[in-house]
């Protein structure tokens, strides 16, 4: 059997980091059995639904790397479909007519709840005869879901899921307007893409109970299910924006890289052993349904942090020059191939130190800084009349050296010892004056990739 999995968003806000990690399990399960990755956009919702979120879903799974095959299935676009199988289920006898009118399913409701009763549909017209209609009284087409019993959602990740029947109403497949419900739309588009796999959030678990009864009563075959425990916050409670999650589009302006993204989403919930970093290679091999735990994961933006500075150290220099251009572009520095140069020379210090490409880009101010600069607080502490005098003196020692990090460092502790001072007293305002910082790579690093110029120069503005 070809495995064939999909992601079905809803257009009616941005992609989240549990639909990122939803997206990403079901691409690494279809991409580990060598089968297919769909995406469906599930667009029913025409009030809600967006063009902006469709674009921002889109772009969020090519930022990712998540790429699907065969085109995007848009979910409107096959509402007559889904009205035929509402009807084939009616002619069937799966299915029946209600002609039951706002106000009297308002008054069954409250009814309901004045007798303390769950509140579903009574099943008011489910046994009527089918001459028994409403002239001028469109009617919906409700399932006649089976009343005794129970119905088993046989999942990969919460084990058998049993619900009693007799909780599960006679709900709508196809409304008094001709358009069709999610819950039918879901199972008729999964058949028709050839889904054999439905990995999803557990708040799903009971929309799966009643797209069986739908199954079942068509004689498709059943999916695979797999239920994902929603994702929580550090304190235990359901993800939200006071957690601080974002649109996945958004991780990518902080400054975080898919690949380490990609990492972060596979191991909320997912374990292989106790490998925490994991390629993208590894986890297609290793990926599977098995190791998903069942308790919901918490997110930790401090180990996505971590992460990320892992893969900025393994990203070669050159590729992290060019990342940085859309960066500091936006601050006003065009990269041309001369500070790309430098850019490259600087980055095995930069990245050493930076956990996000914006923390590069703050580092690389060194580089891009016009004379006179502007010195941060912590600067303007470290250059103190003792400090100016002592690069008074240091200057003409590193004029005189050759224009090389190992050379420049030499240069400067010999100036140390022959001072008796420690290197820091040397080092700390040689470092405010160059960079304008407190912080930096490595000084000498600093000054062999600004050149003798621009570095006597900045040493000689502090002076």
């Amino acid at each position: 059997m070809k495995i064939v999995t999909r992601f079905a968003p809803s257009p009616t806000g941005f992609l989240h980091i549990g639909g990122a990690r939803t997206a990403l399990f079901n691409w690494l399960l279809a991409r580990h059995h060598g089968g297919t990755f769909r995406l469906r956009i599930e667009d029913t919702d025409r009030q809600r639904s967006t063009k902006e979120a469709i674009d921002a879903i889109v772009d969020g799974m090519k930022w990712l790397g998540l790429d699907w095959d065969a085109e995007v299935v848009f979910q409107f676009a096959r509402a007559a479909r889904h009205a035929e199988v509402a009807k084939e289920l009616l002619a069937k006898g799966h299915a029946y007519l209600c002609y039951a009118s706002p106000e009297e399913l308002e008054e069954m409701r409250e009814s309901q709840r004045a007798a303390g009763k769950p509140i579903r549909y009574d099943g008011r017209w489910r046994d009527r005869p089918v001459s028994d209609t409403r002239p001028n009284v469109p009617p919906v087409i409700r399932i006649k879901a089976p009343r005794s019993g129970e119905t088993i959602v046989r999942d990969q990740v919460q084990g058998d899921v049993r619900f009693a029947n007799d909780v599960l109403d006679d709900f709508i497949l196809l409304r008094s307007d001709g358009t069709p419900t999610y819950m039918l739309s879901v199972v008729v588009d999964d058949f028709d893409m050839g889904v054999t796999h439905v990995v999803r959030g557990d708040d799903h678990l009971t929309n799966a109970a009643r797209q069986l009864q739908i199954i079942e009563a068509m004689g498709w075959p059943i999916p695979t299910y797999a239920h994902l425990p929603l994702l929580h916050g550090e304190d235990g409670a359901k993800l939200s924006k006071r957690h601080g999650a974002l649109g996945i589009h958004e991780y990518a302006g902080l400054g975080y890289l898919p690949e380490a993204m990609r990492n972060y989403l596979l191991r909320l919930g997912w374990s292989h052993g106790d490998d925490e970093t994991i390629s993208t290679e590894q986890a297609i091999e290793w990926f599977n349904l098995d190791n998903i735990g069942r308790s919901p994961a918490r997110v930790d933006f401090k180990k996505l942090d971590n992460l990320n500075g892992h893969y900025l150290r393994q990203t070669s220099d050159e590729t992290l020059a060019d990342a940085l251009g859309p960066l500091l572009d936006q601050r006003g520095t065009k990269v041309d191939d001369e500070l790309r140069a430098k850019l490259i020379k600087a980055m095995p210090g930069l990245k050493e130190r930076a956990k996000t490409l914006v923390e590069l880009a703050d580092a690389v101010y060194f580089l891009t800084a016009r004379r006179p600069l502007d010195l941060d607080e912590k600067a303007k502490k470290l250059l103190t009349a003792e400090a100016r005098a002592i690069l008074k003196e240091l200057k003409p020692v590193l004029a005189a050296a050759k224009w090389e990090a190992q050379t420049l460092d030499a240069a400067a502790r010999s100036f140390a010892e022959h001072k008796g001072l420690k290197l820091g007293a040397v080092a700390q305002p040689l470092r405010a004056s160059v960079t304008g910082r407190s912080t930096s790579p490595g000084i000498f690093d600093v000054l062999a990739v600004l050149g003798p110029a621009e570095s006597l120069d900045r040493i000689t503005d502090q002076i």
